[in-house]
C-alpha cells in the first residue's frame, strides 16, 4: 500500500475531500518524524513503536573496490510492532509461491 492508497481508503471511510485527508496524513507523518528527530519514543498502543536507536562508528567494507572504510556513527530510527498487531498479522496464513 502506498501513501496514495491509504489516503484514498480514508476519504472512502470518512466521507471527506482526498485533498483533506492527505493534510492529516501528512501531518501525523510529520509529527512522528518531528518526535523521533527530538530522540522522542512514539508509542501508539495497540499498533507499536517508532523509536531512535544509537548505531555505534564501524569499519566496512567497499564492495567493488574491496577497500576497508570507515561508517560513522548514527542514528537510526526503528519500529517494534505491537502485541495486537503481531497476532493480527499472523491470523492470516502465509501465502505459498
Amino acid at each position: 500500500m502506498k501513501k496514495a492508497d491509504l489516503v484514498d481508503a480514508i476519504a472512502g471511510k470518512v466521507a471527506l475531500p482526498k485533498a483533506q485527508v492527505q493534510a492529516m496524513v501528512d501531518d501525523v507523518f510529520e509529527l512522528i518524524a518531528g518526535g523521533l528527530t527530538k530522540g522522542e519514543k512514539i508509542d501508539l498502543r495497540g499498533f507499536g513503536t517508532f523509536s531512535v536507536r544509537d548505531s555505534k562508528a564501524r569499519q566496512g567494507r567497499n564492495p567493488q573496490t574491496g577497500a576497508t572504510i570507515q561508517i560513522p556513527a548514527r542514528r537510526v530510527p526503528g519500529f517494534k510492532p505491537g502485541k495486537e498487531l503481531k497476532e493480527r498479522v499472523n491470523a492470516t496464513p502465509l501465502a505459498q509461491n
